[in-house]
């Protein structure tokens, strides 16, 4: 197979497309032939060598989490799959024209959402649901979602209003008309003091975006409050005992997968999608996410 491989750490250049040998499903995994694959922070972090410590690339090998295709080729103990399915799932190895995929991880696209676009789902949807969830925030609280207009806070924010909370959309100026589109409530400009100075007690903060911005906003959260973050602590958190903070590790959850993945089929939640590429273009398609493009970045195989 084709497959974007990478042999040493490095900047988007490293990224090569190359011959790689076809992965084979063991017991309880799937081939899965790869439709498409998205771009996502942790890709390019992992190729720069940033998670070498805790998720290494053992060389020459391959990266990439999101993956939408159809299966191919079951293996052993693998019940609920058959050849032909539409599948997708957070995985390993994904940047290929094949992946190998644990059975348990798996899930079916749900009907009527296209199949390219469930790739850019599975990371960024969980992520936000499970931001989001470890605020335990009620029905009648607020919570400000920072980062609200990324794909992570838009996740944060539909969850938010699923369970019927009052929704801030935390933002920088230059980003809250778009606000508006992620569905909150209403928006702060996060880099003006003025308007976070005048921001209500809060119940909790879902935080997506770390440095000053969190250490403003964990001053606003009320005493026995939540600030959960897939970030760093803030710095400032010592000064804050009466508020919880709380680490956010995404993990894959089925329900979750699929719950979000309706939610977008059906209109109720959007993750803009910026653009595709081919997968050869992988280089290309992670300098343009570095730079900060809106919207995911989709890799065709």
């Amino acid at each position: 197979m084709k497959a974007v491989v990478v042999h040493k750490y490095g900047g988007p250049e490293v990224l090569k497309f190359e011959d790689y040998p076809d992965p084979v499903p063991g017991a309880g995994e799937v081939l899965v032939r790869v439709a498409a694959a998205s771009v996502n922070p942790l890709d390019y972090k992992r190729r720069a060598g940033l998670t070498d410590d805790y998720y290494p690339i053992h060389f020459p090998g391959l990266i990439g989490v999101d993956m939408a295709g159809t299966v191919v080729k079951i293996g052993p103990e693998v019940e609920g799959f058959s050849v032909g399915d539409q599948v997708f799932s957070m995985a390993d190895n994904t940047y290929a024209e094949l992946c190998v995929v644990s059975a348990a991880i798996l899930v079916k696209v749900p009907k009527g959402l296209d199949l390219i676009q469930a790739a850019a789902l599975p990371l960024v949807t969980i992520t936000g649901n499970q931001l989001l969830s470890a605020t335990g925030i009620k029905a009648g609280q607020t919570v400000l979602v920072a980062g609200a207009v990324g794909n992570v806070g838009r996740s944060a924010v539909f969850t938010a209003k699923e369970r019927g909370a009052t929704v801030i959309a935390g933002v920088l100026q230059r980003q809250v008309d778009e606000a508006r589109t992620a569905g909150a409530d209403q928006a702060v400009a996060t880099d003006d003091d003025t308007a976070i100075a005048s921001l209500p007690p809060l119940d909790a903060v879902a935080d997506t975006v770390g440095g000053r911005t969190a250490e403003k906003l964990i001053a606003k959260v009320k005493p026995g409050g939540v600030f959960a973050t897939v970030l760093r602590a803030p710095q400032n958190a010592a000064k804050y005992p009466d508020v919880k903070v709380v680490p956010v590790f995404s993990k894959f959850d089925r329900k979750t997968l699929e719950f979000m993945a309706e939610a977008v089929r059906d209109g109720k939640l959007v993750i803009p999608i910026s653009g595709t590429l081919p997968l050869r273009q992988a280089a290309e398609a992670q300098a343009a996410a570095e730079k900060g493009v809106a919207g995911k970045i989709l890799l065709v195989a």
